[in-house]
C-alpha cells in the first residue's frame, strides 16, 4: 500500500467483509463513518487492484515454497454482469436477441485468474489476476468472416491474457520447474505453448485444434487414430443431477512434433509435445461422454504417468468452484459502486475472502489432523469449544482441525450426520459470518462480565 493509513483501512475492510460475506457495503461497515471511508478507499487513485492483492500474492508464494512436489496453476476466465446498474466504464459482455425488442447487449467486466493448488486440491492462493472490459461486443463468427484469426498477432487479441498470466504467475512463484499450468480448450494457443517453453515451466492443456504434427503432412487426429490403446482406466463421473456412475476410459498417448499454424510457422518453430487422449469406451445414458484430448510438454511413458496427468487436469474444476464462491457467496455482482475502477478494487478484496472460504473447505479434506490454530485464532478456538455439543474428552487432549471446521460448518447449517459428505463452501461462508458475530458477543461479555 502507498502508506500506512491505506494499509490499515484495507485490513479493516477485510475484517468487515469477512464478518458479513455477501452483505452490502453499508451493512458490512455498520456505520456512516466506516462506509464513507470505504467509498474513499475504493475511489482513491493511488490504490490499484494490484496493491490490494500484493500481500496475498506474497503469502501465496510463501505457501508454495513451503510445499514439496509439483503445484498446479489453474487458469480460467469469468464474467461479472452488472447490466441492471448504471456503472461508468463498463464494457460489453455479449449480445442476445429478444423477440420484438431487438438485440440487447449486457454490460460488465471480465476477470482472468490463476489459482495455485496442490495436487491434492488444496488452494494456496492467487498468483495472478487480470481485469478488463470490452469497448464493444464483436461476435466470434462475425470476426471470422472478415479476418483470419490465425493471422492476427497474439498481442492484439484478448487471448494474450493467457500468456500474461502464465508469465506473471511463473515469475511470482519462482518455482518454474515445479509449476504445471492447467487450462481448458480456450487455452489451446500455440503462442502459449512457446511462452511456457521460454519460461521453463510445464503445462497440461485441453486441445481443440487439430494441428499439423510429425512431418507436417498429417494432423494430430490422424496420428492418434493409428495409435493403439495403451491403457484402460475406470473413474467415477457425476452428472448434472448428482448421479454417480462409472466410466471406463481408453487412453492413448504419443510424443510427437507439433507445428504452429501455417501463417505463423516462420515466427514459431515446431515443439516436441505429448498428446494424451482419453475417451469413454461406451456411450453413457443421461450425460455427455468423457472425451478429453490433452497436450503437454511433460513426458508420458507409462499408464501411471498418463493417469497422473488426467488427474491433474481434473483439478481444473477447482477454479470453477472458486469463481462460484466469489459470485454466489461474496455476491460480487450485487454491489452498487458507480464506476468500473471502484468495482475492480472491490473485486480484488472479495477475491481474497473467496479464497479463504475455499481454502477452509478444502483444508478440512486435505489436512484434517492439523492443529486448529492453522485456520483459527485463539479466540475463535475458544468460541468453538464452548459451542461444541459433543464433549469428547479426547478432543480436548488432541485437538483436530477437522473437529473445529465441522463445528464452524454447523453454524452454517451443516447437519454432520454419519453419512453426510464433508461440508461445502455454502455452509462454510455462512458459518464464518455467524462465528464473527458470536466472537463479538464473547468480547463484549468478557468486557462487561469478566472472563
Amino acid at each position: 500500500m502507498p502508506d500506512q493509513r491505506l494499509r490499515q483501512r484495507l485490513q479493516q475492510l477485510l475484517q468487515q467483509f469477512s464478518s458479513g460475506l455477501g452483505d452490502s457495503l453499508p451493512l458490512a461497515c455498520q456505520d456512516w463513518a466506516n462506509t464513507k471511508a470505504a467509498y474513499r478507499f475504493f475511489s482513491n487513485e493511488r490504490v490499484t487492484e494490484q496493491d490490494i492483492l500484493e500481500g496475498h500474492q506474497q503469502a501465496t508464494q510463501q505457501r508454495v515454497t513451503a510445499t514439496n512436489g509439483p503445484v498446479l496453476v489453474l487458469h480460467d476466465t469469468t464474467e461479472f454482469s452488472f447490466s441492471r446498474r448504471r456503472i461508468k466504464g463498463l464494457g460489453a459482455l455479449y449480445r442476445y436477441s429478444r423477440a420484438r425488442r431487438g438485440d440487447l447487449t449486457l454490460c460488465g467486466m471480465l476477470m482472468h485468474s490463476s489459482l495455485v493448488v496442490t495436487t491434492e486440491g488444496l488452494p494456496l492462493g492467487l498468483a495472478a489476476v487480470k481485469f478488463w472490459t470490452r469497448k464493444k461486443f464483436k461476435g466470434t463468427n462475425a470476426l471470422k468472416r472478415s479476418v483470419n484469426p490465425t493471422r492476427v498477432p497474439i498481442a492484439q487479441k484478448e487471448s494474450v491474457r493467457w500468456l500474461e498470466n502464465l508469465e506473471q504467475a511463473t515469475a511470482r512463484l519462482g518455482v518454474a520447474d515445479r509449476s504445471v499450468h492447467i487450462g481448458d480448450r480456450e487455452s489451446d494457443i500455440y503462442e502459449l505453448f512457446c511462452a511456457a517453453q521460454n519460461a521453463g515451466t510445464k503445462f497440461v492443456l485441453r486441445t481443440c485444434v487439430d494441428r499439423l504434427a510429425e512431418d507436417g503432412q498429417k494432423t494430430i487426429a490422424a496420428i492418434l487414430k493409428q495409435t493403439p490403446v495403451k491403457a484402460v482406466h475406470c473413474v467415477e463421473v457425476t452428472d448434472r443431477h448428482g448421479q454417480v456412475s462409472e466410466a471406463v476410459l481408453e487412453i492413448k498417448y504419443r510424443r510427437l512434433w507439433v507445428y504452429a499454424p501455417k501463417a505463423k510457422q516462420k515466427q514459431y518453430g515446431p515443439l516436441k509435445l505429448t498428446v494424451l487422449y482419453a475417451r469413454e469406451r461406451d456411450e453413457p445414458k443421461g450425460r455427455e461422454r468423457v472425451d478429453w484430448k490433452l497436450i503437454t510438454n511433460l513426458p508420458v511413458r507409462s499408464r501411471s504417468e498418463a493417469i497422473e496427468k488426467l488427474n491433474w487436469y481434473a483439478c481444473r474444476w477447482k477454479i470453477e468452484l472458486f469463481h462460484k464462491v466469489l459470485k454466489s457467496g461474496c455476491q460480487a455482482e450485487e454491489y452498487k459502486l458507480r464506476t468500473a475502477d471502484r468495482l475492480v478494487k472491490l473485486l480484488a478484496v472479495l477475491c481474497i475472502l473467496a479464497w479463504r472460504v475455499f481454502w477452509l473447505t478444502m483444508l478440512n479434506r486435505v489436512e484434517p489432523e492439523a492443529a486448529p490454530e492453522l485456520a483459527f485464532t485463539t479466540e475463535e478456538v475458544r468460541v468453538l469449544d464452548h459451542l461444541r455439543k459433543d464433549k469428547d474428552p479426547y478432543a480436548a487432549a488432541e485437538p483436530r482441525l477437522a473437529t473445529y471446521i465441522q463445528q464452524l460448518a454447523r453454524l452454517g447449517g451443516y447437519l454432520a450426520r454419519a453419512n453426510d459428505s464433508p461440508p461445502g463452501n455454502l455452509v462454510m461462508w455462512r458459518g464464518l459470518a455467524r462465528l464473527t458475530d458470536i466472537a463479538l458477543g464473547f468480547q463484549l461479555g468478557a468486557k462487561f462480565v469478566g472472563n
